[in-house]
């Protein structure tokens, strides 16, 4: 952008800023009031796209304190690209860099776990395989397969129960939180994302997957850990999170 952009667009996005000199309308009117009426429709519009990108967070701020910080973020960070669906992507670590927020250190995991879900939404369509295909396949031969996963498919690793958090503040009758480490496979079986915790290792197991390491390979990264593969696979399986069994020739 030009250093007039440059300063049009930071006067957009801060109330208290000085108008920009020389904005006329078509009438070659100074259309300073003009200007304060659209500068005050950006900022709610991206202030009302973070609180609904952002529902748990949201619910966990309040509406006030979110709009607050949302005014915060927009600032530092405006949209680089017209789809607002998506904006907010810098949002987790902007919170972790707020001190008066250092009291609720989950909340970026929650924002991280928020926009993985939204990123997941918008992924592209994958075909997943007939889970009976599994069963056909030599144990052996198994063991030196590759499993493609789904474009769809987001893993989140926190110190933080976020995944209960998530439930707790979406779900009727969902658990309170208990303390602890959780770690999140996000799916799309169907339309919408579902976020389920991972059984321990399961996070460790699956990554090593994503990494393009053959499932043998995947359970000797685990090995120092208690881990059994079944759950973790069926929560692929029933996921519609794998695309593709790639075995060697």
């Amino acid at each position: 952008m030009t250093a007039e952009q440059d300063r049009f667009a930071a006067a957009l996005l801060n109330p208290g800023a000085a108008r920009p000199e020389g904005l006329e309308d078509g009438g070659h009117r100074a259309a300073g009031r003009r200007f304060d009426v659209y500068r005050n429709n950006v900022t709610v519009s991206l202030i009302e796209a973070l609180q609904s990108g952002f529902p748990v967070l949201t619910r966990l701020l309040g509406e006030a304190n979110m709009a607050e910080l949302a005014r915060l973020f927009l600032r530092a960070h405006p949209p680089s690209s017209p789809r607002l669906m998506l904006y907010g992507e810098g949002l987790p670590e902007f919170i972790a860099r707020q001190e008066a927020l250092a009291h609720l250190p989950y909340l970026p995991d929650v924002a991280r776990l928020e926009l993985a879900i939204r990123q997941s939404y918008h992924a592209a369509d994958a075909a997943p395989i007939d889970p009976g295909l599994l069963a056909t396949i030599p144990p052996e031969e198994l063991l030196a397969a590759r499993l493609r996963l789904a474009p769809a498919l987001r893993l989140l690793r926190s110190d933080h129960p976020v995944c209960a958090i998530w439930r707790y503040n979406m779900e009727d009758g969902a658990p309170r939180p208990e303390a602890g480490a959780q770690d999140v496979l996000i799916t799309r079986p169907e339309f919408d994302p579902v976020p389920l915790p991972l059984p321990p290792g399961g996070g460790d197991w699956i990554a090593a997957l994503a990494e393009g390491m053959t499932i043998g390979e995947a359970l000797d990264a685990v090995a120092d850990q208690p881990f059994d593969p079944g759950p973790s696979l069926t929560l692929l399986i029933q996921g519609n999170a794998i695309t593709a069994i790639e075995r060697e020739p």
